[in-house]
Order: C-alpha cells, then sequence, then structure tokens
C-alpha cells in the first residue's frame, strides 16, 4: 500500500509562483475561510430544511391521530347502526311470520 503525506494545502490550488511563504499562508488561509463560511452557511441551511421537515411531521402525525380518532368514531357509529338495522330486520321477519299465521288461520 502506498504511503501519503499530508500537506498543509491543497497542491491542486492555484500556484503562487514564488510568492513569500507568509504571503502563502495567509492566501491558504483566506481560501480556508471562505470554505468554512460556505461550509457553516450549508449547514445552517440544512438546520433550517430538517426544522421545516420536523415541523411537517408533526402537522402529519397530528392529521394521523385525528384521522384514527374519527375513524374509530365511524366504525363504532356502523356497529350501532349494524346492530340496528338487524333488530329492526328481524322484527320485521317477526311480524311478517305472524301476518302469514293469521293469513293462514283466516283461509282455513
Amino acid at each position: 500500500m502506498a504511503s501519503t503525506i499530508a500537506l498543509p494545502f491543497s497542491t491542486q490550488s492555484k500556484p503562487h509562483h514564488h510568492l513569500p511563504e507568509s504571503d502563502v499562508l495567509r492566501k491558504r488561509n483566506e481560501e480556508l475561510e471562505m470554505e468554512l463560511k460556505k461550509s457553516v452557511e450549508r449547514e445552517e441551511k440544512m438546520k433550517e430544511e430538517l426544522q421545516k421537515t420536523w415541523k411537517r411531521l408533526k402537522v402529519a402525525e397530528e392529521a394521523e391521530e385525528r384521522l384514527c380518532s374519527q375513524l374509530g368514531e365511524l366504525e363504532a357509529e356502523a356497529v350501532g347502526q349494524a346492530r340496528a338495522y338487524r333488530a329492526r330486520l328481524i322484527n320485521l321477519m317477526e311480524q311478517l311470520s305472524q301476518a302469514q299465521k293469521l293469513l293462514q288461520s283466516n283461509s282455513q
């Protein structure tokens, strides 16, 4: 495996045409400060996006809770209506059965 050496500044930066070392370091320091500033700005934007996403998530969770609650209420109402319908149907069947018996007894 080839060994590597870390340099205090990028070898890909623009050549400094034999500038004094202090000027080279000052220039590199300015470049690093600019990169840091851009990085901090990106981080702030990401934090803002994360906060917006978090707020949207909370809204969605609250909406889900309301919908689940409403669904539960509707299910309970539907069960009640089904029971009432069944009771009414049984009552009507009993009435029909009694009417048929009356008709049969009258026709004899």
